[in-house]
């Protein structure tokens, strides 16, 4: 790509120096740590914009999620890089090798416009929940009893639970799962009908994805999953509106802290109603 005073050059994501990548999204105030650079590298594709001495100016990254669906994330440009058009740029070239596949993005508000002009629509909004969760987090009684831990060899039901709620196989995902995170589910007459994970990132540790089928099944793989965290910083991202789960999250140290919007091309996302599997805690929002 040629600019008005330099021309940058792409390179795949997975060859360039992590502790770049960390300083280009510390620059747009990013939690993201090396070491979740690397976990996202390990799932995705994607290319950095870099200009002839070998400096950051943008990345961006798509994860495949089966041969019809994927998640568009890490799309990040430096001020100068925005200014002059290398956001559609390096998404015009993201979409190409996304082929014909459904792909589901997290927005800011800054990039909103330029995704509805590639023809993305507006599906949700998603809470930002963050904080220090409070000695009070994991007292939620009734379901709670219910709650177990999951171990990583026994990832089946998770896997297809997790399909049955996101609308598309995520097996990678469910492998890095199985190495880096605690992982509780909730049965029902035996069967499982919702799980939760927890895992290192950013500034502590992040909770999701949560998939259930109610929003109280929800509360209470959250409360199993902050147990143990008191005075820790912890984050869950949801598009729920305010009810039970927002309102056990506040209660919990998990305020509102920002909101981005979820957009589609292709398809809707999966509606997400009682007595079905639906995504109430986000995996990322690379990884949605």
């Amino acid at each position: 790509m040629r600019l008005k005073s330099f021309e940058l050059a792409t390179q795949d994501i997975a060859s360039v120096d992590v502790e770049a990548l960390h300083g280009l999204s510390l620059g747009v105030e990013w939690p993201h740590r090396p070491g979740d650079w690397e976990a996202l590298r390990a799932l995705g594709h994607g290319f950095a914009a870099l200009d002839e001495i070998g400096r950051v100016f943008g990345s961006a990254m798509w994860f495949p999620h089966g041969d019809e669906c994927a998640t568009i994330g890490m799309v990040i440009t430096s001020p100068r890089l925005q200014a002059q058009g290398g956001g559609r740029w390096m998404m015009e070239r993201i979409l190409q090798q996304c082929g014909e596949r459904r792909l589901i993005l997290n927005s800011t508000r800054a990039a909103y416009r330029l995704y509805v002009s590639l023809g993305f629509a507006p599906q949700a909004t998603v809470s930002q929940c963050q904080g220090y969760a409070t000695p009070e987090a994991a007292a939620m009684p009734g379901l709670a009893d219910a709650v177990e831990t999951i171990a990583p060899t026994d990832l089946g039901e998770v896997a297809a639970l997790d399909e049955a709620g996101f609308g598309a196989g995520r097996p990678l995902l469910m492998v890095q799962l199985a190495r880096t995170a605690e992982i509780r589910g909730l049965r029902r007459g035996g069967r499982l009908v919702g799980y939760g994970a927890r895992r290192t990132f950013g500034r502590g540790t992040v909770i999701g994805p949560v998939v259930a089928e109610s929003e109280e099944e929800a509360v209470a793989l959250a409360a199993a999953l902050l147990a143990g965290l008191d005075g820790h910083f912890v984050r869950l991202d949801t598009r729920q509106e305010m009810g039970p789960l927002r309102t056990y999250l506040e209660a919990a140290g998990l305020r509102l802290f920002d909101t981005v919007r979820t957009l589609t091309r292709g398809a809707a996302l999966p509606t997400v109603e009682p007595g079905r599997p639906g995504v109430y805690g986000l995996a990322a929002h690379a990884l949605s």
